[in-house]
């Protein structure tokens, strides 16, 4: 065993004969004053040249953690002996030992990481030697650490973010190895960082924009790519906003090769991703900066994904696809919109062109491409294009759309590896973390708005039905319910999960108005309404979700009319429960208020209707209809609306308002439900007598239902 070693041996000898001498000083060492001697001569050995990893460790062997910590933490120097000396020994033995990656994560160097944070932000002459060595012999140890598996989780938990960023704004020696350390914190651990250290991080963010705006040199092209790195996960200061946007728009409106345009786009989709459109400034100059972003990002684009024999550079391109979402919001933004109508129509104009050069590239995606993030990002834009515009490049999209059905549905069934996609893509685009609104994790959420157009033309309609969209949408409505059921803490649900549910309830209200055949005969809209009956009862017990509630129910009173022969509708406990809830729906939405000066009150909307109203009325409206016409269909209807005492109660309620008050649609609306009510039952219409139904038929000019009253 001793002969294995002893070659090893001589050749470290012979070749570090110097190192070895002081190690054997080192060991020989009787007190501190001897053992403090030798470490001085140790460490200028180490120095002076390269060490292997052996030798490394022989020299951790000969001194060990126990005489470095009292280095480090003593308060006392030898007599003629600068204060920080004894520390600077401490970390240069230290720096040493971490070159071993299995010392860096040791838990005699993770608990120094305090005391070496407090390094990097101590006042001293600047331009003493042994001062600067030891700032150099810190970050050494720091980045070690940092390139250990849980050395980042360790180092932020040490309070080294505050330290590096403190060091960076004193621009004193080594900020700059303090900047190259935070970006990789940041990049290894971004949301942590953050938490821990927001203050300064976002003191670093004011400072690399300003540097930012004020660079006239390379510099800028550098500042591009770190400045992504130090955006917060919640939002763009405001304060950063005008320094970003100058610096982006001096680059950017400057002739440039592709290596300096990309990352100016790439921060300029992180800003959009996060902020909208709020960093832009308002006025002349913001509205051109806007129109030059996204002329840029269309032009990328197509040179991309038009040009053959050469390789898409992912990134860039799903950074223009942000930057084009930024144009399709502006340009169909009413009011205050940063675009003037001229820029809109030239924009439009620009993104019709680029959308047809992404259906062109998903109409080349085989089956094998399908879980590539950047066709999640290609269907994601494509997505934003059909929320707001499906006239035009209508052959297009249609020869597309069965592509679309079978790709939402890949995804859908393998919902776990969509999720893992959207991440990608966020990856690919921005950033390990994406601030602002997160990306839907599935892909049919992105097509959803689409497709609600798309069902009210007839040929769009039949491929979407003929591709199997409607079975595929009810499951995943099915799905997305499940999340908002009693047991889901739905208060963590994003709100795209309950926009995405009434999209949904919009694409099946026009399929019921469309192709009513098809609710009848497909098996799946069956279970769609049993989920929509049991599950509008407690629904509409629920704050904030009233416009939900008004989906819900309205879609379940059209379907029942279609499905009225079905056994669950034949007064079944759920059959009850639903149209008891769809009555609460239906009622409540209108009170008497009195006014000043009259003695007799109007008829207005109720306080939790109030504010959604636009959003709510034709809903409503359509739900009064809906269950108008359910009534004939379903004989046991009259009977339960007699007992919910909603007749009775609306006849009071027009009676105790000026008719002046009840707009003419309002009038229609209500004799609808009260005439088909009185029609199908006795006891309706002695009931409606009694509450001085006629006397009211007649104030409101309701002739159907004061002729229907009078009648035995």
């Amino acid at each position: 065993m001793a002969s294995d070693c002893e070659p090893a041996l001589n050749q470290a000898e012979s070749r570090n004969p110097t190192l070895e001498r002081y190690l054997g000083a080192l060991r020989e060492a009787k007190n501190d004053s001897e053992q403090f001697a030798a470490l001085l001569l140790v460490t200028k050995a180490v120095k002076a040249g390269d060490i292997d990893a052996k030798t490394r460790r022989r020299i951790f062997d000969a001194v060990g953690f126990t005489f470095p910590n009292r280095l480090l933490t003593s308060k006392e120097a030898p007599d003629g002996c600068p204060d920080h000396v004894l520390r600077a020994l401490g970390v240069a033995l230290l720096a040493c030992f971490c070159s071993d990656p299995e010392l860096a994560s040791h838990p005699q160097v993770l608990n120094k990481i305090p005391i070496l944070s407090t390094f990097l932000t101590a006042r001293g002459d600047p331009d003493d030697a042994a001062r600067r060595s030891m700032i150099d012999d810190t970050y050494q140890c720091l980045t070690a650490v940092a390139g250990t598996p849980r050395g980042p989780r360790h180092l932020i938990a040490g309070g080294t973010v505050s330290a590096l960023c403190q060091a960076y704004l004193g621009h004193g020696y080594g900020f700059d190895q303090a900047l190259a350390l935070l970006v990789g914190l940041l990049a290894a651990a971004e949301t942590q960082c953050w938490k821990e250290a927001e203050p300064d991080l976002l003191a670093v963010l004011r400072g690399l924009s300003e540097d930012f705006q004020r660079a006239e040199d390379a510099s800028k092209f550098e500042l591009c790519q770190l400045l992504p790195l130090f955006l917060p996960p919640t939002t763009v200061p405001p304060e950063c906003h005008r320094d970003l946007q100058a610096g982006l728009a001096r680059i950017l409106g400057s002739k440039l090769s592709s290596w300096q345009r990309n990352p100016a786009l790439k921060l300029a989709a992180r800003l959009a991703h996060a902020c909208g459109s709020d960093w832009i400034p308002v006025g002349s100059s913001g509205s051109k900066f806007l129109a030059l972003l996204v002329n840029l990002a269309c032009v990328e684009v197509r040179l991309a994904l038009e040009e053959t024999g050469t390789e898409v550079k992912e990134d860039v391109v799903t950074a223009c696809y942000a930057l084009m979402e930024l144009g399709i919001q502006e340009c169909t933004r009413c009011e205050q919109s940063l675009l003037k109508e001229p820029q809109k129509v030239q924009l439009v104009s620009i993104m019709k062109e680029t959308i047809g050069a992404v259906i062109h590239y998903l109409l080349q995606v085989g089956p094998e491409k399908q879980k590539e993030p950047f066709v999640f990002a290609s269907v994601r834009i494509l997505g934003a294009w059909l929320a707001e515009e499906t006239s035009s490049l209508r052959k297009e999209v249609c020869q597309l759309l069965p592509f679309l059905v079978r790709y939402a549905k890949t995804l859908y069934e393998e919902a776990e590896e969509a999720n893992d996609i959207s991440q990608q893509v966020a990856n690919l685009a921005i950033s390990p973390t994406t601030p602002g609104p997160s990306w839907p994790g599935d892909a049919l959420r992105l097509l959803l708005p689409g497709w609600c157009h798309l069902t009210v033309e007839d040929g769009p309609r039949e491929i979407l039905i003929k591709e199997g969209a409607p079975s595929l949408l009810c499951k995943y409505f099915l799905q997305q319910w499940e999340l908002t059921s009693p047991g889901h803490d739905t208060s963590v649900l994003p709100d795209s999960v309950e926009i995405g549910l009434q999209t949904c309830c919009h694409i099946f209200l026009n399929l019921v108005v469309t192709a009513p055949g098809l609710i009848k005969r497909d098996a799946c809209f069956t279970s769609l309404m049993n989920t929509l009956m049991t599950s509008l009862p407690s629904l509409v017990q629920q704050q904030g979700r009233l416009l939900l509630a008004a989906n819900v129910a309205t879609l379940g009173l059209l379907m029942a009319r279609l499905l009225s022969t079905s056994p669950a509708l034949q007064g079944t406990p759920a059959s009850r429960g639903f149209f008891a809830a769809a009555i609460l729906f239906l009622s409540q939405s209108h009170v008497a208020r009195a006014t000043p000066g009259s003695d007799q009150a109007v008829l207005a909307l109720s306080p939790d209707y109030e504010g959604i109203w636009a959003d709510l009325q034709e809903l409503w409206f359509l739900g009064m209809q809906a269950f108008t016409g359910c009534v004939p269909l379903l004989p046991w209807l009259a009977p339960a609306a007699l007992r919910s005492r909603w007749p009775q109660e609306l006849l009071q309620l027009l009676g105790s308002v000026s008719p002046n008050s009840v707009k003419p649609e309002m009038v229609a609306a209500y004799q609808g439900v009260l005439v088909e009510l009185a029609r199908a039952n006795r006891l309706c219409r002695e009931a409606m007598r009694l509450q001085a139904g006629e006397e009211t038929a007649s104030h409101y000019r309701m002739a159907a239902l004061e002729q229907c009253l009078s009648e035995p």
